[in-house]
């Protein structure tokens, strides 16, 4: 073989050696049947519209969904509280994708444990799993707090949380008065912000509605202060350093529920935090209190929402807010509630961002984008390309219901750009390369599945939307607020410009628009 102690070969051309490429030709005569003249038939038929209406009239088989599954979203609940750690009822290898994916996106451990059902829990429950796994779990790591959720397997059984962590505790798993917040997750319905929503209502609905029962509800005493609940957010460890920074502006008191931005940027410094940062316990028990709770993405939160209203307190949702207009909104809410002015350090920074946009107009002006992701986070970035000039011509979301749809087609019908634009709700990305390649754009919004489109349609693929693994360290710059908005537009910018110079750097052929000075 090519490799060997004293020759190393990196992976990208190890595998161009001869003798890979031969195992790999031996490996496709064996497998396929086809020749590779009617390969290339099927796959160029694929990009037809004849393709592509039948590929948008599929109803039992989804390809590639822009989603993941409900205790993805409950996992990331359970990482934003002090000291909690987060139990999922179920099988042991979910857990495990659970964790890869938030670590291989903010490029941290991510703890979380598992009861380890198997074949016998399948079949008589899995009550001696949680009893157990709660036992472990309370002595070996020692949190405050565990968050419990569930996989398909608990759910399809029918496990009744409630009662499992009752008798868990009448076995002395853990004492009595101990938090055990629970919400069921099933991940054969919904996606990662129906469990983000389940997953935090659980928490509120245990302190402040009487802990299972176990203790008296709270009282609501009002306020003065703002809760501020994000969603589930990819960018979280950049994007809530600037909403804290954006309520420290303003002098407000304010309370964030669910905050995992120092548990996914821990310092190397030769101490190990398993558990760093989060909202504490007591922070929970006095959002109750609170004015008013802050949404920042609707969709992913709309039980909580209506929890939290129940209780008495005002309840201002947003749609994941970028670029002018959006945060002039947040900003003008937090004026509202709390009757103080806007701060003049956001008032330039409104400008700053406005004069960016106007020195780079030209540029982005009319430029048509793809772009996929959660129902939030779609509405607020097409709102800022609308506002650039840009269009958004395909907004696709595999967790979108037709509600969400009608909310973006009222957006672009409120602008002139937005004429030729459409929302794609329940659709996957399969769907999107049949948009790609029968009605092309100039660049494409999503994540790192997003590159095998790129490198299918030879669209330009900017990445913006969870998760992102093939990059590294995006999560810590914001994308929220006026500073936020200035990332977005330099990342716009930036594509677009190695787009440019790309296509023009072919010497004596191409390179008259190879210029210096863009």
């Amino acid at each position: 073989m090519p490799q060997s102690a004293d020759k190393v070969i990196d992976h990208e051309n190890l595998f161009r050696e001869p003798e890979y490429q031969k195992m790999l030709a031996d490996k496709k005569a064996f497998e396929f049947n086809h020749s590779d003249a009617k390969i290339q038939e099927i796959v160029q038929w694929t990009k037809t519209e004849d393709y592509k209406e039948k590929n948008f009239a599929r109803e039992g088989l989804t390809v590639n969904p822009a989603k993941a599954c409900q205790p993805l979203g409950a996992v990331y609940v359970a990482n934003g509280f002090h000291k909690t750690l987060s139990f999922v009822h179920g099988s042991q290898g979910c857990v495990a994708y659970y964790r890869s994916h938030f670590s291989r996106h903010f490029k941290e451990p991510t703890s979380c444990v598992s009861s380890s059902m198997t074949e016998d829990a399948a079949v008589f429950g899995g009550l001696n799993n949680m009893i157990d796994g709660l036992a472990n779990t309370y002595n070996l790591y020692k949190p405050e707090m565990i968050a419990v959720s569930t996989t398909c397997m608990a759910e399809v059984i029918g496990d009744d949380l409630n009662a499992f962590i009752k008798t868990a505790k009448e076995k002395g798993s853990v004492p009595a008065e101990y938090d055990v917040p629970f919400a069921h997750t099933p991940a054969f319905v919904g996606s990662h912000i129906t469990g983000y929503d389940n997953a935090l209502l659980g928490v509120l609905k245990h302190f402040w509605d009487g802990k299972a029962d176990t203790t008296a509800k709270l009282e609501r005493v009002p306020g003065e202060a703002i809760n501020f609940i994000g969603g589930f957010d990819g960018f979280v460890v950049g994007n809530m350093k600037e909403i804290k920074r954006i309520m420290n502006l303003f002098g407000v008191e304010y309370n964030i529920i669910c905050d995992p931005s120092e548990t996914w940027n821990t310092p190397t410094d030769g101490e190990f935090r398993m558990y760093e940062g989060g909202t504490t316990k007591e922070t929970v028990e006095k959002a109750l209190n609170a004015k008013a709770t802050i949404i920042f993405q609707e969709y992913c939160c709309e039980k909580t929402a209506k929890f939290i209203a129940e209780h008495g307190q005002e309840v201002v949702v947003l749609n994941s807010p970028i670029g002018v207009a959006g945060t002039d909104r947040f900003l003008m809410e937090i004026s509202r509630l709390t009757g103080k002015p806007i701060p003049e350090e956001l008032e330039k920074e409104r400008g700053r961002l406005v004069d960016a946009m106007a020195d780079s107009q030209a540029h982005l002006h009319g430029k048509r984008y793809a772009l996929y992701g959660d129902p939030d986070f779609l509405l607020g970035l097409s709102e800022f390309l609308l506002e650039l000039g840009a269009e958004p011509a395909h907004v696709l979301s595999t967790n979108g219901e037709k509600d969400w749809a009608a909310r973006m087609e009222k957006l672009f019908a409120s602008s002139q750009y937005g004429s030729a634009c459409k929302a794609y709700p329940k659709r996957d990305l399969w769907h999107l390369r049949s948009l790609l390649f029968t009605e092309p754009v100039d660049f494409l919004i999503g994540n790192t599945y997003g590159k095998y489109l790129e490198r299918d349609t030879g669209t330009p693929l900017i990445r913006m939307v969870f998760p992102i693994f093939d990059r590294h360290h995006y999560h810590v710059r914001p994308i929220w607020g006026y500073e936020g908005g200035m990332r977005v537009l330099v990342d716009l910018l930036d594509e677009y410009f190695e787009t440019l110079d790309a296509n023009t750097i072919v010497a004596g052929k191409t390179d008259y628009s190879y210029d210096i000075i863009r």
